[in-house]
């Protein structure tokens, strides 16, 4: 069982000591067993959705689903929208296999209502079904859509692998000549799937979640082949954010696994 520091709040205690031992917690499916990850994604979908529906009860906003560019969304809107706010885009995370857009709106939600606009979460395909050049061009489609329709300035919202799918999708739109979003703000970006940095070893037990050899290795796989996950459009760590690259603002806690950056830049993603 991971052991947790001693200062963390009384939730948080309480939330240890109730975890179970992610050692013990069945393996992912192999990267290209499609049925296998079809199965555990409705699975983990579940009660993330019974979640949302919980959380809309009391949530006196409003949701929309409907599609940008050919890609789903679902769009939240809060409950006293401040003028001239632009939009929120929100990648999920899920290490890019796992859970769907309304899944994950429980993140979406009080974004919405404490920043006073709305909240588009990009509802983009999963791997092993559909492998990361997808998932990055469908990110793409949603922000330039939005700046085609006159939304607003755009800021870009990530957590954990949705976090390194902001940053890639930028980097790529940075590439083309797009315009790009204002800012972009990172929770805990999956920026390096590979087991990369000193972390990786020293804070091995310290994860309550999962294990990366047993979770999260054939999840990367699935994403990319190994061949690719240096590329920068699919571990952006390994990118050059110097020329041009929106503000960024990244949140990480005390106990996180951290890659080695190759390249120094004054825009670092880390990596969760």
């Amino acid at each position: 069982m991971p052991e947790f520091p001693k200062t963390v709040s009384a939730p948080w205690r309480a939330y240890y000591e109730r975890a179970s031992d992610p050692a013990l917690n069945p393996p992912t499916p192999a990267p290209g067993d499609l049925a296998g990850w079809a199965r555990v994604q409705q699975a983990v979908d579940a009660p993330m959705l019974a979640a949302t529906e919980e959380a809309l009860k009391s949530y006196s906003g409003h949701v929309f689903e409907y599609e940008i560019g050919g890609v789903p969304v679902v769009e939240v809107h809060p409950p006293v929208q401040m003028p001239a706010r632009g939009a929120i885009v929100y990648v999920h995370g899920g290490a890019y296999t796992l859970y769907s857009a309304k899944a994950r709106l429980t993140s979406a939600l009080p974004v919405a209502e404490r920043a006073g606009t709305q909240v588009i979460a990009v509802d983009y395909a999963l791997a092993p079904a559909a492998r990361w050049p997808i998932a990055l061009d469908q990110v793409i489609a949603v922000i330039s859509g939005l700046v085609r329709d006159r939304r607003g300035p755009v800021v870009l919202y990530g957590d954990s692998a949705g976090g390194a799918l902001a940053v890639a999708a930028t980097l790529k739109m940075r590439e083309l000549g797009l315009a790009l979003p204002k800012a972009l703000v990172l929770w805990s970006p999956w920026s390096d799937i590979d087991a990369v940095g000193d972390s990786y070893a020293t804070l091995a037990d310290a994860d309550t979640s999962f294990r990366y050899d047993r979770h999260l290795a054939n999840a990367a796989l699935a994403y990319a082949d190994r061949d690719r996950h240096r590329d920068p459009l699919v571990s952006p760590v390994y990118a050059d954010f110097a020329p041009g690259f929106p503000p960024t603002l990244i949140q990480g806690g005390t106990r996180e696994k951290v890659a080695v950056h190759l390249r120094p830049s004054p825009c670092t993603p880390h990596r969760n």
